[in-house]
C-alpha cells in the first residue's frame, strides 16, 4: 500500500448540494426554500417556537409544578437499613459514614421500610409516622428536630410626609 493511494471507502464520501445552480440541478431557481414568506428571503430568521404572531404552544398551556432546589441535598433513609449504622446513636454523620447517604446530604428522613431489629437513639434526623412509631416500639428514641422559623422581611412601605 502507497500513501498516495489511499481512498475513502465507496459512498463514504458525498458532494454538498450546490443550490441555486440551474434548472437541470433540481434546486435552481428557489434553491430549496419554496416560494415567497420569511423563510425564503436572505437573513429571514425567527425565534424557536415562534408560531407567525399566533401565541406559541409554551405560553398557551399553563404553568405546572416546581422543581425544588434542595431536592438533591435531602434523602430518604430505609428504618430497615438503620442496622448498617453499626452504632446505637445514629445521626447524619454516622449515616454518612456507614454508607447510607451521599457526602453532599443535607437533610434525611427515616421512612417505615423494613423492620426495626433493635434500638436506636436517633438525633438530628427527620422521620415518618410509622417509622417513629416502630423505633419507639423496638425501645429507641427519636429526638424531635427543632427547625426555627427564620423571619420574612417585609417590604416597607413609604411613609408619607406630614406636614406641620
Amino acid at each position: 500500500m502507497e500513501l498516495n493511494t489511499i481512498k475513502p471507502a465507496a459512498g463514504s464520501k458525498k458532494n454538498r448540494k450546490r443550490v441555486g445552480r440551474g434548472i437541470g440541478s433540481g434546486t435552481g431557481k428557489t434553491a430549496g426554500r419554496g416560494h415567497k414568506g420569511q423563510k425564503s428571503r436572505a437573513g429571514g430568521f425567527h425565534k424557536v417556537g415562534f408560531e407567525g404572531g399566533q401565541m406559541p404552544l409554551q405560553r398557551r398551556l399553563p404553568k405546572r409544578g416546581f422543581l425544588a432546589v434542595t431536592i438533591d441535598k435531602a434523602v430518604e433513609v430505609r428504618s430497615g437499613d438503620l442496622s448498617k449504622v453499626g452504632a446505637e446513636a445514629i445521626d447524619l454523620d454516622s449515616l454518612k459514614k456507614a454508607g447510607l447517604v451521599a457526602g453532599n446530604t443535607k437533610r434525611a428522613k427515616i421512612i417505615l421500610a423494613g423492620a426495626v431489629d433493635k434500638k436506636f437513639t436517633v438525633s438530628g434526623i427527620a422521620a415518618s409516622k410509622g417509622a417513629k412509631a416502630a423505633i419507639e416500639k423496638a425501645g429507641g428514641s427519636i429526638a424531635e428536630l427543632v427547625v426555627a422559623a427564620q423571619p420574612r422581611k417585609l417590604a416597607k412601605k413609604p411613609q408619607p410626609a406630614q406636614s406641620k
